[in-house]
């Protein structure tokens, strides 16, 4: 559920409503990062209270977790991805997504975008 309520966009006569104010900074949604096929590129942010934000524009690496226990391996290929299926014809990767690797099939579990790495876990050989 989210913070703020919003009004209706109408009076109870029908006629319109002005707003009585701007957004707020932190009110303001940023613009998604499409994580995508190339070499590694890390956009940095600025968040709330001076925290630095890592965002991960382009990647040829992946974290894999096996069963020996993590190794890191090139992405050759964005196979399936759950969050729109165009993504796999433009090589975009988001959390969920199945990328082929050196090792085998992995499935993506980190938010590429927002984390600035991404972490898999191997699915098949």
């Amino acid at each position: 559920m989210s913070r703020y309520v919003k009004r209706s966009k109408l009076k109870g006569t029908g006629g319109k409503l002005k707003s009585f104010r701007k957004k707020k900074k932190t009110e303001v949604v940023a613009d998604s990062n499409l994580t995508r096929l190339g070499l590694n590129k890390i956009k940095t942010k600025r968040a709330r209270s001076g925290l630095r934000k890592n965002s991960l524009l382009f990647a040829n690496s992946a974290n894999i977790v096996t069963k020996d226990g993590v190794k890191k391996s090139k992405i050759l290929d964005v196979i399936k991805n759950k969050s729109n299926r165009h993504f796999v014809r433009e090589d975009i990767i988001t959390k969920g997504a199945i990328i082929k690797t050196e090792l085998g099939l992995a499935k993506v579990t980190s938010r590429p975008g927002q984390d600035g790495s991404i972490n898999a876990i191997l699915v098949e050989k």
